[in-house]
């Protein structure tokens, strides 16, 4: 059996390898690593001192309580719960209707609508339109204009099709043959076929409704229905004027003005770390699913 011998070369890539691996790890995680040290920093020390930091100075969970005690925090937090709670169903549901559709061989007009749908991912009416349009759907200042707009991403419809297209004819056929209609194949057998893609879509749209803060920037003007994103924004904006509207979080909040920040963003990205492990093992098949056809 032939062994191959490591060339100077073949040790000179590898080196190089390592150590640029090892550089892209540092430059990713670091900032994680430097926001968590200084959620648990002395306010007074991490002001004095900007710049690199290794490890905690002064440890204390201050912030941390101080962010829990915050009226918007917890609003924020049931917000974007109620958001998402109310979204995912909805944008499951239609993708799969929009995904079954696109991936139908015979459905009258298909054709130009798909051609129309296509035209919406790279034409729109703006900003000012949809503004107003929400306005006149009685949407401002609602929770409901952070979910009806965002129902359908036509990038995912996509893929559900995509996916859609690689399970064999002969299985809807012969639903068809027994009977069942197009709703009943389509959560019946297509959706439990297509659940590794479904897994990585609902991903895709609880990471999209976590982080969109400009949309609740733009219609809604109550501080209590602002999801956790936009009081994120707040804080790391203005260290006693949350919201940039008077409203000050108090004398007892100045002593963690600048710690209280990272350990906002603490609180708002722990969430999203903590689910994606449990979809982590049908990322890369839905996405390989959804993405190849055949």
């Amino acid at each position: 059996m032939y062994i191959h011998k490591k060339t100077a070369g073949d040790w000179a890539f590898d080196i190089v390898n390592t150590l640029l691996m090892l550089a892209l790890v540092f430059v990713t995680l670091y900032p994680m690593y430097y926001v968590l040290c200084a959620s648990v920093s002395d306010n007074t020390y991490l002001v004095a001192h900007p710049g690199v930091l290794f490890r905690p100075h002064g440890l204390t969970f201050g912030a941390y309580r101080m962010t829990f005690e915050h009226p918007l925090i917890l609003s924020g937090y049931r917000n974007i719960l109620l958001i998402l709670v109310l979204s995912l169903p909805l944008n499951i549901v239609m993708t799969l209707f929009c995904g079954y559709f696109m991936a139908a061989k015979k459905m009258l007009f298909k054709k130009y609508i798909v051609v129309f749908m296509m035209f919406t991912m790279f034409f729109s009416g703006g900003l000012i339109p949809a503004y107003l349009n929400q306005r006149s759907l009685g949407l401002f200042n609602n929770i409901w204009a952070l979910v009806i707009p965002g129902a359908l991403s036509l990038y995912n419809a996509i893929i559900c099709k995509t996916a859609i297209e690689a399970i064999p004819e002969g299985l809807t056929e012969s639903a068809y043959i027994d009977g069942a209609n197009d709703v009943i194949i389509l959560f019946r057998i297509v959706a439990p076929l297509i659940m590794p893609t479904m897994a990585v879509l609902l991903l895709y749209y609880g990471v999209g409704h976590w982080n969109n803060w400009f949309t609740a920037s733009i219609y809604i003007t109550d501080n209590n229905l602002l999801p956790i994103q936009n009081v994120l924004r707040a804080l790391l904006i203005a260290n006693t004027d949350v919201l940039g509207s008077g409203e000050s979080v108090g004398d007892q909040y100045d002593s963690y003005a600048e710690t209280i920040k990272y350990a906002a963003i603490i609180v708002t990205t722990v969430p999203v770390l903590c689910i994606y492990p449990f979809l982590q093992k049908y990322f890369v098949k839905g996405v390989m699913i959804g993405a190849v056809k055949g």
